[in-house]
């Protein structure tokens, strides 16, 4: 009897269906409040407006503050409060500095690691992503863009490098969402997107590291471009 107790036991929790908890929801809610300028960097995260965006009680929310802060991506300041990340001229370069150089190697090693799936997978990601282009619908289009450089550095099949670069961009990707709601710049980082399909199809290495090396390179002057315009908007407006 109680080896069919157990045995009942085990199928029941193998047909469970994976939810996502209450903390997870809110943590990626808010996250992409951030990471989309919604909330823009420097500002203070205001607890009362943002329970009520999201109807939850301050517990979760003050929870999910805690770990966006352990990512970077908030800064919690004495008395002051959950303040958005204020990245410096020099953090961003910094940060670009090693991702350039994450991406590169990452693209590098998937040429030699892909297989066949993850391919496919990849090519229906960009293609979606073109569409959302089409489309001009920039979040969507953020998205998938975000998804395709994830599945590059996965397909490099280092975990180290992986948890590596995640740890970093997850810092600066406000940014680099920012830079596409310049048209030029928008249609520039498609054309690089275009290039870097066609050198992964190819299995071109080198390639495809010089691609994407270059593509972070130019993202983080535009980045630093966009910082300098923002700070001179502050200073006249003070």
């Amino acid at each position: 009897m109680n080896s069919t107790l157990s045995l009942e036991s085990d199928r029941e929790t193998s047909f469970e269906i994976a939810r996502p908890s209450l903390h997870d929801q809110v943590v990626s809610r808010l996250r992409a409040l951030l990471i989309e300028g919604v909330i823009p960097p420097g500002k203070k995260l205001n607890e009362r407006e943002l329970c009520e965006l999201l109807k939850i009680s301050r517990t979760p929310l003050r929870e999910a503050i805690k770990l966006l802060a352990s990512e970077g991506l908030v800064d919690l300041l004495p008395n002051r409060g959950a303040i958005a990340v204020d990245l410096t001229e020099a953090d961003v370069h910094h940060a670009f500095e090693l991702l350039s150089e994450l991406e590169g190697l990452a693209g590098e090693l998937a040429c030699r690691r892909i297989t066949a799936e993850e391919l496919a997978a990849l090519q229906s990601l960009h293609a979606r992503m073109l569409a959302s282009y089409v489309e001009k619908d920039l979040s969507t289009y953020y998205q998938l863009n975000a998804s395709i450089h994830r599945a590059i550095i996965k397909a490099a099949k280092n975990p180290l490098l992986e948890r590596t670069y995640q740890t970093i961009n997850t810092r600066v990707q406000a940014l680099r969402f920012n830079t596409n709601h310049d048209k030029a710049k928008w249609e520039r980082a498609v054309g690089d997107h275009v290039k870097m399909m066609d050198a992964l199809d190819a299995r071109d290495a080198q390639m495809l590291r010089h691609l994407l090396t270059q593509h972070l390179r130019d993202k983080a002057d535009v980045v630093i471009a966009q910082l300098r315009i923002r700070r001179q908007g502050t200073a006249v407006d003070a």
